[in-house]
């Protein structure tokens, strides 16, 4: 990228501004180094303030996410003290005096400072600020809006983005969202919304900060939420199920292992180089669990000790992925449908669950509509995200295919990998007692009612208008085939039904029962394309080769149609 005199001058009147408001001194200090260089013809200098100042970071559905760093197009104290000044003013206007703001955080560069400002921020607006303690999972955060009755909450994490990363999800509950809405993160109009507070909102330098109404939330909270997760499984009594644990360097591990204790589940072996919070993530690239490699270490573990399962949690402990031994000795990481369908199964089976109904997003398998017709149970199928999924009323298992899991909406009304991992052992535990493995599980559910085998073809980019351009070669393709198999429905998600709001995407069904959702990630640059293949089971062969060959051929066909 090459930047004129004309267009850096203007760069560096942006940031002196910006420098002027920032109440952070190694801010201004990073930014004030970059201005110098930038006039001096440092071209790296100059690209660098156009990336910095290349427009307001976004507030939306997911809140904030970005890289920390200087500038108004990175995660830095100015940004957060705004968007708090905003998201103050809102509940003020919506509620009227003194809201109730519960404030969490997890472990990652910038976190403790972000948490700071956000107490400061809500406490001189007039707000109660109530601080949990620092670097705890995501879902206790959840969990406190809808204990403590508060009016919203603040997460400030970037989940299982990438080391350099951080972010800002607001939940609304209390005054502000009551009954399957309470709890659960924001969806419009309530996100422009704030984001229009947020851009009337003064100078960072100008919004008052105090500590004078915040209130410290004592171990108490995080008592309950344990004692409620350890429940889950419905017995103290001690099993033999032996768990290979890995919080992926993220703030889930010590309450994961004190979760699995209480609820009985002694023999855990913790993944050692990744058990404490550590924001660089040393050992993998992308602290996602679904990321190639990145249970490795958990898989060695597993073999070694002669575990029965793998429990991977991301690094804010949102979301859960697992592994298990197969009846040929090997491991296999399930994908997160196949998380889902064996959960989803034992929610339908349980009674004891309140309400009735199986929610998942409309990437996730179909598989779960099929499993809550056969216990007479309603399905609902959402757009991508907990903060839809999480609203569904009457809801008693909710997930989508990104190793996200609701098995406790009266509790946490928001994907939960703690509880999931404790749904999880629970089930290898009864499944053993019969004899049988979650595999075995899997194969009943492929002959009951097809076996349902998805994968998603996963392309990051570094400049988002190639994912747009993409989308839009495919909406011109209009294919005839894919996979050998004549297209019957193209639907142009963007234009919305009667079931579902627009989002941005396209979806392709196929005379074989195989659909392909093409859309763009809402967290991460990338273009993310979910592919699913039906194939009826003949007798009790389940023909997991022949599902994996027509995926990759379906794969191949969609690359070809995008062109990237």
């Amino acid at each position: 990228m090459s930047i004129d005199a004309r267009e850096t001058h203007h760069l560096v009147d942006r940031a002196r501004a910006w420098i002027a408001q920032d109440p952070d001194a190694a801010a201004r200090k990073e930014l004030t180094a970059l201005v110098e260089a930038a006039e001096q013809g440092d071209a790296m200098a100059r690209e660098g303030l156009a990336s910095r100042f290349a427009g307001p970071l976004t507030f939306g559905t997911a809140g904030l996410r970005g890289m920390v760093g200087a500038g108004e197009t990175r995660m830095n104290t100015a940004v957060v003290t705004r968007a708090t000044a905003g998201l103050a003013r809102y509940l003020l206007d919506i509620i009227g005096a003194s809201p109730r703001v519960v404030v969490g955080s997890d472990a990652r560069h910038g976190s403790a400072a972000f948490r700071c400002a956000t107490l400061g921020v809500l406490s001189a607006a007039g707000a109660t600020a109530l601080a949990l303690p620092a670097q705890l999972p995501t879902p206790v955060t959840a969990f406190a809006v809808r204990d403590l009755d508060a009016d919203a909450g603040v997460m400030i994490t970037a989940s299982h983005n990438p080391p350099a990363d951080n972010g800002y999800k607001v939940y609304l509950g209390g005054r502000a969202a009551t009954g399957a809405a309470r709890g659960v993160q924001i969806v419009p109009p309530a996100d422009a919304e704030i984001a229009a507070r947020i851009e009337a909102a003064p100078g960072a330098a100008d919004v008052p900060v105090d500590d004078t109404r915040v209130e410290t939330v004592g171990d108490e909270l995080l008592e309950r939420y344990t004692v409620r997760a350890a429940s889950l499984r419905g017995t103290a009594e001690p099993t033999s199920v032996r768990v290979v644990l890995t919080p992926m360097h993220g703030v889930g591990g010590a309450t994961a292992q004190e979760v699995l204790r209480r609820a009985g589940v002694p023999d855990v072996h913790v993944v050692a180089a990744q058990a404490r919070p550590d924001p660089d993530f040393p050992t993998v690239p992308f602290p996602n669990p679904e990321e190639k490699g990145a249970i490795d270490l958990a898989l060695e573990l597993a073999r070694e000790v002669e575990a029965d399962v793998v429990i991977a949690i991301d690094p804010d402990a949102d979301r859960c992925s697992v592994a298990i031994p197969q009846h040929d000795g090997t491991w296999r990481q399930l994908t997160g449908d196949e998380i889902g369908a064996v959960l989803g199964e034992q929610a339908a089976c349980d009674s004891s669950r309140e309400g009735d109904t199986l929610a998942c997003s409309i990437v996730s398998s179909r598989l779960l509509g099929r499993i809550a017709a056969a216990h007479d149970l309603r399905h609902a199928t959402t757009l991508t995200g907990f903060k839809w999924i999480a609203r569904t009323p009457d809801l008693r298992f909710g997930y989508e295919e990104a190793i996200g899991y609701c098995t406790d909406p009266a509790g946490v009304r928001d994907k939960d990998g703690i509880t999931a991992m404790v749904r999880t052992v629970t089930l290898v535990d009864e499944l053993a007692r019969d004899g049988r493995t979650i595999e075995d599980l899997l194969d009943e559910l492929a002959r009951e009612h097809g076996l349902h085998a998805t994968t998603q073809l996963s392309i990051r980019v570094t400049d988002r208008q190639l994912i747009t351009e993409a989308l839009d070669r495919l909406r011109a393709a209009e294919p005839t085939e894919l996979a050998g198999s004549p297209v019957t429905e193209v639907v142009d998600l963007a234009e919305g039904s009667a079931d579902l709001p627009p989002t941005e995407g396209v979806l392709f069904l196929t005379e074989a029962g195989d659909r392909v959702i093409a859309r763009p990630s809402g967290t991460e640059p990338k273009l993310k394309c979910y592919l699913e293949v039906i194939l009826p089971c003949d007798g009790d062969d389940v023909p997991r080769e022949r599902a994996a060959a027509r995926l990759e051929q379906l794969s191949n066909d969609v690359r070809a149609l995008l062109g990237l």
